[in-house]
């Protein structure tokens, strides 16, 4: 790992520990923004749940429509915004995805509220629900499944880490004259460079 991609880590993770302290009642939320074969662009919301030198990860069903464009076109673009910091501070991360492994899936989903592990295996995600009975009926089947015991963890459902290629770093200024700071990897190497607002 190089100089400036410490650097980079570091300054989020800083950010990261202030938006938690400045009572964003979310602030791990991250925009996920993926495209298919087609190239069409999709975009959504969901939760950082850990990252360190390897990447950014984020659990999901793979099955949903992120999931299937991500296998399709595995590359991502995720969105930060903290607006209780200063003006504002958004960070951008862009980079290829990789799932994560079947033991750091099984770890984090162990670590979840037991309803939202029976909502993975109920919750067919992203696909067409005729009423919201169903999706309550497809709960109490799943209850009842594992009753009494430990809830495991779906083999369509896990998580993706986001390699980083790019992280921009943007700062809220009066007049629009933003401040931005670039890390790009080019070639092998990490670069920074400041961009016009």
């Amino acid at each position: 790992m190089t100089e400036l991609y410490e650097e980079a880590l570091a300054t989020f993770g800083k950010l990261l520990d202030q938006a938690k302290a400045s009572g964003d009642p979310e602030p791990t939320a991250m925009t996920v923004a993926t495209a298919g074969k087609d190239g069409r662009p999709s975009a959504r919301t969901v939760l950082l749940k850990a990252f360190d030198a390897r990447g950014f990860v984020f659990y999901t069903n793979f099955e949903s429509r992120k999931g299937r464009q991500l296998a399709a076109n595995p590359q991502a673009a995720l969105l930060f915004h903290w607006k209780m910091l200063g003006a504002g501070v958004q960070v951008k991360i862009e980079g290829t995805v990789e799932p994560v492994s079947a033991a750091e899936a099984d770890a984090y989903f162990a670590t979840r509220p037991r309803d939202s592990q029976i909502g993975a295996w109920a919750s067919k995600q992203s696909r067409t629900l005729d009423s919201r009975a169903t999706l309550e009926a497809l709960i109490q089947e799943f209850e009842k499944k594992f009753a009494g015991g430990a809830v495991p963890r779906p083999p369509y459902w896990s998580g993706f880490r986001v390699v980083p290629e790019l992280i921009e770093f943007w700062y809220a200024e009066e007049f629009r004259l933003h401040r931005r700071d670039r890390y790009e990897r080019l070639d092998g190497a990490w670069h920074r460079r400041m961009l016009f607002p």
